[in-house]
């Protein structure tokens, strides 16, 4: 009976040491489980700490580990990038460039008022002054700005003047100006050069009346501008703050009967012309 005693208790010791070297393995966590846990550690402090400790037989005995994950660190990454992207932010409000303001050069102005024109073109001198006259719908004229900045780059001697047909149609319209994009040369003494309609498809037009009137002339009159007629049509639109004295015609004497002889006004341009805009 004594020797069936031992044998039982021997039996359940076993047993029972079995089972709670079998717990104990159990609570230790596979290297896999840990190697995947690594990508989860917010810091490389804390894991090169788990990587010296990874010696789970001796120091956990058992026992689960318990990690403290500092919640803290992301907010204030998150504050950092916060208040460093507000400058960048406040950076891109701003005006927003017309495109007929892109690309100007030293020798580009926009005229303000028929009063501006006409002084612009009386203190030139013998200056190239070319006239562009412009509408911010018209596609032919977006097309063709690029290309008259280039020439006022490549032609620094030369005066741009630009006409906005949009905000001063008015005066457009005594200037006798209907089609669009428009240019007139004018230079010192000889008053307007040339008057001429241009797109991309005939910049050659453009080029070659820069060519042509671009070398330098000196001349002792005194600076014509606009025309008589112009500056009358001016003067007579109620509509613009401008005033112009004519000059008394001169008498001129005919080899029949010496009769003086003024010259007749021309008719005033129709302000009910519709105005044609070219796209190409």
């Amino acid at each position: 009976m004594a020797e069936i005693l031992t044998k039982t208790s021997f039996v359940s010791s076993w047993h029972g040491n079995k089972n709670q070297k079998l717990q104990r393995a159990s609570m230790v966590p596979k290297a896999c489980s840990f190697n995947a846990g690594l990508r989860t550690f917010p810091s490389l402090k804390m894991k090169s700490q788990f990587l010296r400790s990874s010696s789970f037989s001796s120091e956990f005995h058992g026992k689960k580990p318990l990690f403290r994950v500092n919640r803290s660190i992301p907010k204030r990454i998150n504050s950092q990038i916060s208040v460093s992207a507000a400058p960048k932010m406040t950076l891109r409000i701003g005006k927003v460039q017309k495109w007929w303001e892109k690309g100007h050069q030293p020798n580009m102005r926009e005229v303000t008022s028929a009063q501006d024109l006409v002084d612009s073109l009386l203190n030139a001198g013998d200056k190239l002054v070319i006239v562009d006259f412009f509408s911010p719908g018209c596609g032919g004229c977006k097309a063709l700005h690029p290309k008259i900045c280039q020439f006022a780059e490549m032609n620094p001697d030369v005066e741009f003047l630009q006409v906005n047909y949009e905000e001063h149609k008015s005066m457009c319209y005594s200037l006798n100006v209907h089609v669009l994009p428009f240019f007139r040369f004018y230079r010192g003494a000889h008053g307007r050069l040339c008057s001429f309609s241009c797109t991309n498809a005939t910049i050659k037009k453009f080029r070659d009346a820069l060519a042509k009137h671009t070398p330098d002339r000196c001349s002792l009159e005194p600076t014509k501008g606009l025309e008589e007629k112009e500056l009358i049509a001016l003067s007579e639109n109620r509509d613009l703050d401008f005033t112009y004295t004519p000059k008394p015609s001169q008498p001129v004497l005919t080899p029949a009967n010496e009769e003086s002889v003024t010259e007749a006004a021309p008719p005033l341009p129709s302000k009910e012309r519709t105005l044609i805009t070219a796209w190409r």
